[in-house]
């Protein structure tokens, strides 16, 4: 079976991201690895004071349906979801994604042991309806190579489930198609470093933009992230 993976993106009340991301922390990391699932990271969105995303995996789909609803059937999250629901405006902006490939799942790392200064990108391409194959393969053949001799080696290549949601309780989004990939960046000045590089690339700028660009069914979506003291991604 595939691991499955979940990319959530939440709209916080202003000012409650660190109320949100210290009871997380606190509460809600032990207690779900506890099940099987997997946390990969916690981030704060740079770009977005009151935006908190963070990314969980799940052997499979049957193990991600028992481990929702053990979790959110347990004792943990009816102590503290009231709490956690009400630092929320919205936490339904939420992905399915799969490895694309047997190399494309992320690997869990070990948590920092202080407050990390990396960051954390994650770029999603949104693709037709009937997109996928071709451009994970475009991607993995000619875009990984150029982005890792430029200091942004992908940890992680990821692409849209296509399966049902199979833990309705949670909504996810049935109108993505996307292929992700993700990077860490030691600090600011290595991504802009990385950044410099790229766009000194003649086979990037003449090539393999422009091949992207006929690829998508719209801009691509960019996050920069900073991790939370208790992200394995960071």
């Amino acid at each position: 079976m595939t691991e499955v993976l979940e990319l959530r993106q939440y709209t916080l009340h202003p000012g409650r991201r660190d109320d949100l991301i210290d009871l997380f922390d606190r509460e809600f990391v032990e207690s779900q690895e506890a099940l099987g699932i997997r946390l990969y990271g916690q981030f704060r969105d740079l770009d977005d004071d009151d935006r908190f995303v963070w990314i969980r995996g799940f052997a499979d789909l049957p193990a991600r349906a028992s481990a929702l609803r053990a979790f959110y059937g347990g004792p943990v999250w009816r102590e503290h979801r009231d709490k956690a629901n009400d630092t929320m405006i919205d936490s339904d902006d939420v992905v399915l994604l799969r490895p694309s490939g047997p190399s494309g799942g992320l690997a869990l790392g070990d948590r920092p042991t202080g407050e990390p200064t990396s960051l954390v990108t994650v770029t999603i391409y949104h693709l037709p309806p009937d997109g996928g194959d071709e451009f994970a393969a475009f991607f993995d053949n000619a875009v990984a190579p150029v982005l890792t001799d430029t200091g942004a080696a992908p940890l992680a290549r990821l692409r849209t489930e296509p399966a049902e949601n199979n833990f309705p309780a949670l909504p996810v989004r049935t109108d993505a198609n996307v292929f992700a990939w993700i990077a860490s960046f030691a600090d600011d000045k290595q991504h802009h470093d990385h950044v410099q590089q790229l766009g000194a690339s003649i086979q990037w700028t003449r090539e393999l933009l422009p091949a992207l660009v006929k690829q998508v069914a719209r801009p691509p979506e960019r996050l920069y992230l900073g991790p939370t003291a208790r992200s394995r991604l960071h």
